[in-house]
């Protein structure tokens, strides 16, 4: 640190503090006099700040304040709760000489000499801004948790209202909902293992066939690109997936022994518009025909796509076929957290 003592010869012991500060290169440490120019500038402020301690000696200290702390007197109103409380704390966003932002927690006081005459003031600051970029994502995170509870608790209350309200009995309504809970729950397990950022419609399609005991079975054929879905998008497909495989298995293709199912997906680019067109289709089940009455299942699956895109479903003689053609931007991660941030 740069220090002014006129011709006086240091002592050992300014040598000794002029050392403890010089090591504190954790803290930028500043003193300033009375009209808050420069006096001492510290190798913990040149590496926090940027400036080195010839740029600063002589220098106003309010270069390190935001634009807009200057405009509204920070720096000076610091300094006076120095002279009249004895410090000034604060926590604020401060600039360092190339012009970036950092997050610091600092405290301004005021140096006394002789007869405890105020003769100038230091300042001591420390970047914070890792620890304040955790606490926001902290903060983010909770809301984020906040949000995914409400719309868990919303999808699993729908799921028990219309498991029960289609159900033939108590023992068809319990089945149901086992088998729809778990669904739902494995597509859980797959987004957090990815931290709850995304999940291939490949392994969703894996987890749904894995649900209903016919993982491995040459009678599901999925074929496809890469393509990563966002968590509601994922979540959605998992449920219409499950569906999809579960009224096969009691109604369609895979009722029987013959019968197979086929997904398939691809990545359409028009223009400057890119888009997932998907396609399931049955084949080799008994003669379909559509429904007289449209149950939970059916609304679920067309209700699921459709807030993505266009879905179109047919009851052709050899099997159920859906096509949908959905926009894949609309289908991928959001940054949600950013959202709310904003």
């Amino acid at each position: 640190m740069k220090i002014e003592i006129g011709t006086d010869k240091v002592s050992a012991r300014a040598r000794f503090l002029e050392a403890i500060v010089e090591s504190a290169i954790d803290y930028a440490i500043i003193s300033m006099d009375l009209d808050g120019l420069v006096t001492s500038w510290s190798a913990g402020a040149h590496q926090i700040l940027g400036w080195a301690p010839d740029d600063m000696i002589g220098n106003p200290a309010t270069v390190f304040f935001t634009e807009e702390d200057r405009e509204n007197g920070v720096p000076q109103s610091e300094m006076t709760a120095a002279l009249n409380k004895g410090r000034g704390s604060d926590e604020r966003w401060h600039v360092r000489a190339d012009g970036s932002r950092f997050w610091a927690s600092g405290e301004m006081m005021a140096l006394t000499g002789d007869n405890d005459r105020v003769i100038g003031f230091v300042k001591i600051l420390r970047d914070r801004t890792e620890q304040r970029e955790q606490a926001d994502r902290q903060r983010l995170l909770m809301h984020e948790l906040g949000h995914r509870m409400k719309n868990t608790l919303s999808v699993i209350q729908s799921i028990i209202t219309q498991s029960i309200r289609n159900a033939a009995s108590l023992d068809d309504a319990s089945k149901k909902l086992q088998s729809r809970i778990t669904a739902y729950s494995k597509a859980h397990d797959i987004l957090l293992q990815k931290d709850w950022v995304s999940a291939t419609l490949a392994n969703i399609v894996g987890a749904a066939t894995a649900t209903i005991g016919m993982e491995g079975t040459d009678r599901i054929r999925s074929n496809g690109p890469d393509v990563k879905l966002g968590p509601q998008a994922a979540l959605s497909f998992a449920m219409v997936f499950h569906e999809l495989l579960t009224n096969a298995c009691k109604y369609g293709a895979l009722s029987g022994h013959d019968g197979h199912a086929e997904i398939e997906w691809r990545v359409d680019r028009r223009d400057r518009e890119v888009f997932l067109l998907l396609s399931w289709r049955e084949i080799g089940g008994p003669v379909a025909s559509e429904p007289t009455r449209h149950g939970f299942g059916s609304r679920l699956i067309e209700s699921s796509l459709q807030a993505y895109g266009e879905v179109k479903v047919s009851y052709k003689p050899e099997g159920l076929v859906l096509t949908a053609e959905m926009p894949l931007p609309k289908l991928q991660y959001r940054n949600e957290l950013a959202e709310i941030d904003g």
